[in-house]
């Protein structure tokens, strides 16, 4: 009895440590304008691979304007981005027009903006420690 009691304390407490090394996040995603096509929600944790190789990314159908609300579970703690897309035309990607100037809305975490160009990842990084909520406003450029 004395050891199944040690063992299932042991359990509990490995349990507890791991999910300590993990949290939530929840992204909220404000001024979608239009109830067409996809919000695509990267999350990065990695400066190198910002805005090229995401770490994890959900697609929401946007079935109307107003907020939609995405999370990621169970992620280890350290430093992310997000980036959103709202992809009207369902093709994939952000699309610009000739001289490179989104024509879809866009977004980052910490509601960044770079000046000629994306933010950094510095700029969009987000502290996850523990459970967190950002919200995310989308931008158009045009």
């Amino acid at each position: 009895m004395l050891v199944k009691l040690i063992i299932a304390f042991a359990l509990l407490s490995l349990q507890q440590s791991t999910n300590a090394e993990y949290a939530s996040l929840v992204v909220t995603i404000n001024k979608v304008e239009s109830g067409r096509g996809k919000l695509i929600v990267a999350l990065f944790n990695d400066e190198e691979q910002f805005l090229k190789s995401d770490y994890i990314n959900k697609q929401l159908s946007v079935t109307d304007n107003g907020e939609h609300v995405v999370t990621f579970n169970d992620l280890p703690k350290g430093i992310y981005a997000v980036s959103v897309i709202h992809d009207e035309n369902g093709n994939g990607e952000l699309d610009k027009n000739l001289i490179g100037i989104p024509t879809e809305k866009f977004g980052f975490s910490n509601n960044k903006m770079g000046r000629f160009g994306p933010p950094s990842f510095e700029e969009c990084g987000i502290d996850l420690n523990e459970n967190k909520e950002i919200a995310i406003d989308l931008k158009k450029m045009l």
